[in-house]
């Protein structure tokens, strides 16, 4: 069995928990055994366990936020010493990237990321599909670990009595993975929330526009702020004004982020994205979701942009 080990701020700790759901496949099928320092037991020398567990893992997952990077434990001593063992073949160090940080000049730069182009799992449309590529990429780095390695000239037994006895140790220790617990938000975060993503959804579609005008010479397109809580953008085909909208965000009341091809009008809207929760994490629901194809989870920030985006250029593709 793979031994897994998460390197992880305890910022990121909802996230991890999402992950670690995602791996029960792989758990029940006997492939890997995960750990991580929520483990360590009452009396137990916190550094011991840590050196113990890091130095006998085959995979070191770094879920790299802002807060791993500013963590001075994960920076310092768990990466720095998973990175040296990768360099030595005697572990496969992935990094799983959770939130947008500048880390592609940091000394795991240069390793392949769990998914697609390093992309941060909050800007997938929902987590679900995010940590569905991070269980994609430990599949294939399985069959890399050196404990598969071993495995190919050695007898199990023999393995698993000698090489990992601590494994052995973790492993008799019955317990459910299901360890997360339902919190609630406070009107703070809801708040920081439902700003994030309107300032995520202007930039995404300033982005967008610019990116669908240079790829396209016949197209122009227009950007512009109203106020620090509204935009309005446009897309013209030779001259001809082809789609509109306005985006705005307001209080909660009815919704939180509005949608109107009209341009910014606070008294009527096509679509709107309510902030809601499913207990463990913050995220949105569109109105017009059951029609429009989207699954009943919880948007992230680039899900909600999308369908908004959609519906500004789904005249011009049709």
């Amino acid at each position: 069995m793979t031994s897994l080990v998460f390197s992880y701020s305890h910022v990121d700790e909802l996230l991890r928990n999402e992950l670690e759901t995602h791996l029960t496949g792989l758990k029940r099928q006997g492939l890997i055994d995960t750990w991580h320092d929520r483990r360590i037991k009452a009396g137990q020398e916190f550094a011991n366990q840590i050196d113990q567990h890091f130095e006998n893992a085959d995979i070191v997952l770094l879920l790299v936020s802002p807060d791993f990077i500013a963590s001075d434990y994960c920076y310092n001593i768990e990466m720095t010493k998973s990175l040296a063992r990768h360099e030595s073949k005697e572990a496969i160090v992935i990094p799983v990237i959770l939130r947008p940080c500048d880390w592609h000049e940091l000394p795991f730069g240069k390793l392949m990321a769990a998914t697609t182009d390093g992309k941060p799992i909050v800007h997938f449309p929902t987590h679900d599909d995010g940590f569905l590529e991070v269980v994609k990429s430990i599949k294939n780095a399985l069959k890399r670990t050196p404990s598969t390695n071993v495995k190919s000239v050695v007898n199990n037994d023999s393995i698993e009595s000698s090489l990992f006895p601590s494994q052995m140790i973790e492993e008799n220790i019955e317990r459910s993975s299901n360890l997360r617990i339902k919190k609630t938000f406070s009107d703070r975060e809801k708040d920081k929330a439902r700003i994030q993503a309107y300032e995520y959804i202007s930039g995404y579609f300033e982005n967008s526009l610019n990116e669908l005008a240079a790829r396209n010479t016949d197209v122009e397109c227009e950007f512009r702020r109203i106020d620090a809580n509204s935009f309005e953008a446009a897309i013209y085909v030779q001259g001809k004004r082809k789609s509109r909208c306005g985006i705005w965000t307001a209080d909660g009341r009815g919704g939180d982020i509005f949608f109107s091809s009209s341009g910014v009008s606070h008294n009527s809207y096509n679509e709107c994205m309510t902030l809601s929760d499913d207990g463990y994490a913050l995220g949105f629901r569109p109105m017009g979701m059951a029609f429009r194809g989207h699954t009943n989870q919880l948007l992230s920030n680039e899900g909600a942009a999308e369908v908004f985006w959609e519906m500004l250029i789904e005249s011009l593709q049709h």
